[in-house]
């Protein structure tokens, strides 16, 4: 039988549908007893017919037959709309509940749970979740009530000869135990290795562009056809358990068959029971048989629903690493941006147990003044990004402390610290909808996207597109250049409007001309405003109040740009090594010599 435990985690989703389900279910056991009275009736119109009692009276048992028959029917297409239609409102609440949780979770959560592995879980698992709160409730209801029913009139009719019947299906018990834990176990596997093929489906979807440029299509077409056969083959593993269960059953009904019709008719043939009384008992074995068949099939329905519900509460039952604030702190009122400070910072990201921390951001202190534009420069993997993801907090750092206008962060409730902040990735995520509502997005009003889209350098762009603002963005935003990118992730990171701008490398993919155009637009954009931005290009950040240069997760130089020029080190030489490489990429040799001589000092 299915383990209690994760099956008894759905009882709170029955609480607000428990009339219709109590209804679903007395509809089940009235419509069974209605059906069990069938035969009896009929057991009666044969015993009739034998007497020569009036036709009259077997008529009038004949009618009351189908009525009976007819009310069974109606009651039980009235308990499978309602408990079927209740199996769904609770899909429809767990499917919900699954994907708030998942909005909740923090990065280090998803690092854990792949993307086709989650689309796994909220598709083939919640299905098999949803058979076991309703159909393998009403139809183990049935199998009982109608066991009960059958049994009853059995024994009236006969008790030796029932449990004569009976003793064959003693072995129920045992099957259903061994051939359920089984269908459990090898269900799962197959859940696990179909959350491994729809990830290895979504990623080559995802990186389409990648496999035809490198002319993989063969290569990933045979991969997932060997995943897909080793789906098959699990799934028909599974199938041959499962196939097991239903004959096996139904062999114990057919030894309790054969003893009712040898000592039955040995009963009828010595006058003990009546041939009315006979039919209907091979009746009711027919009743109480199927139930005990479709047993082996509800079992299956809960194993697999104990499997997949299991597989469910990992997302359910995921914890973030960051946390709501146990006693939250209000941010002061402010009208010209917030300060920033880093107290003494060092941060690594989480590690599996046993595993050595790499530290990225060490004994790093800094403040921010509020309205200020702070540029972070150094070369990749210097800890750039992870220094600007812990403002936002979609990390907490290790050691030290991050706070905003004198509150550690950690004291802000997440909502109000992630409303004082705009902020533009490294990666620039856009979604499928139109460029209005992407640039619009979780901004007051679409407008704000509009004006927005004037300071990242995007109106011109937008205007050129066949649907202008309603053109509708493919997946990820495919149909734009990487620039075009970029810049609308700035602009959506300024339509709200924010306290506080950080920008990752938000301009890496955009030529120097534009970089230029946006760089000046973003001055007035965020006058009032603090801005942190963080590039490994020194030219996009060479006009900040001042410069924090950062090498292996430290900070080696402070100050404004001609001040780190005058040190001659390590912004110096980042500089030096970047005119060199335009001066290479455009041909002018002489610029490239004087640069390798240090003559270029601005």
């Amino acid at each position: 039988m299915p383990d209690s435990s994760v099956l008894g985690r759905l009882l709170p989703y029955y609480r607000p549908y428990r009339a219709k389900v109590a209804l679903g279910l007395a509809l089940v056991v009235v419509s069974s007893a209605l059906a069990s009275t069938v035969p009896w009736l009929l057991r009666l119109a044969l015993d009739a017919v034998r007497s020569g009692a009036p036709l009259r009276r077997v008529w009038a048992l004949g009618a009351g037959m189908i009525a009976l028959a007819l009310v069974s029917g109606f009651l039980r297409y009235v308990m499978r709309e309602l408990l079927n239609g209740v199996s769904r409102w609770i899909e429809y609440d767990l499917r919900n509940d699954l994907f708030q949780r998942l909005s909740a979770l923090d990065q280090v959560a998803f690092n854990r749970l792949r993307t086709g592995e989650i689309m796994a879980r909220l598709t083939n698992d919640l299905g098999a979740v949803r058979m076991a709160v309703g159909p393998a409730i009403m139809y183990l209801t049935n199998t009982v009530a109608g066991g009960i029913f059958a049994l009853a009139f059995m024994l009236r009719i006969d008790a030796r000869l029932t449990l004569l019947a009976l003793m064959p299906m003693t072995l129920l018990p045992v099957a259903t135990v061994w051939l359920g834990r089984r269908i459990h176990d090898r269900f799962e596997r197959v859940q696990e290795h179909f959350g491994d093929m729809t990830t290895m489906a979504q990623e080559n979807l995802s990186g389409v562009r990648i496999v035809r440029a490198y002319r993989q299509e063969p290569a990933e077409r045979a991969r997932f056809d060997a995943m897909s056969r080793e789906y098959l083959e699990r799934n028909m593993a599974l199938a041959r358990l499962s196939a097991i269960m239903h004959p096996a059953f139904g062999l114990l009904a057919g030894l309790g068959f054969a003893v009712v019709l040898s000592a039955g008719g040995a009963l009828v043939v010595r006058g003990s029971i009546s041939v009315g009384a006979f039919v209907a008992f091979g009746m009711y074995l027919g009743i109480l048989t199927w139930p005990l068949i479709a047993l082996g099939w509800v079992t299956n329905l809960f194993q697999r629903g104990a499997a997949s519900m299991t597989r469910l509460l990992d997302i359910l039952d995921a914890t973030s690493a960051i946390q709501e604030p146990a006693a939250p702190r209000a941010l002061p009122p402010s009208t010209a941006g917030r300060s920033i400070e880093f107290r003494n910072v060092g941060f690594h990201y989480p590690t599996s147990e046993g595993d050595a921390a790499r530290w990225v951001l060490r004994d790093v202190s800094f403040v921010v003044p509020a309205g200020a534009t702070v540029g972070i420069v150094g070369a990749t993997g210097s800890g750039k990004s992870a220094l600007l993801d812990l403002v936002p907090r979609l990390f907490d750092p290790q050691e030290g402390t991050v706070l905003l206008d004198g509150v550690p962060v950690r004291d802000i409730p997440l909502a109000a610290l992630r409303r004082e902040i705009g902020y533009v990735p490294q990666e620039s995520f856009l979604f499928g909808e139109t460029i209005e509502q992407n640039l619009g997005y979780g901004a007051p009003s679409l407008e704000e996207g509009r004006w927005a889209a004037g300071v990242a350098q995007l109106t011109d762009t937008i205007a050129g597109f066949p649907g202008g603002w309603q053109t509708v963005l493919g997946e990820r935003g495919i149909n734009l250049s990487g620039g075009q990118k970029q810049r609308a992730a700035i602009a959506r990171g300024l339509a709200r409007r924010p306290a506080i701008v950080l920008l990752d490398d938000a301009l890496s993919a955009v030529d120097t001309h534009t970089e230029a155009e946006i760089l000046r637009t973003l001055g007035t954009a965020l006058a009032g405003r603090t801005a942190v931005i963080a590039s490994h290009r020194v030219s996009a950040i060479r006009h900040a109040a001042f410069i924090i240069v950062l090498d292996q997760g430290r900070v080696v130089e402070r100050g404004t740009h001609p001040e780190l020029l005058a040190l001659r080190g390590r912004y110096w030489s980042l500089l030096s090594r970047q005119r060199l490489e335009e001066a290479l990429d455009e041909g002018n040799l002489s610029l490239a010599v004087a640069e390798t001589e240090g003559s270029i000092e601005s």
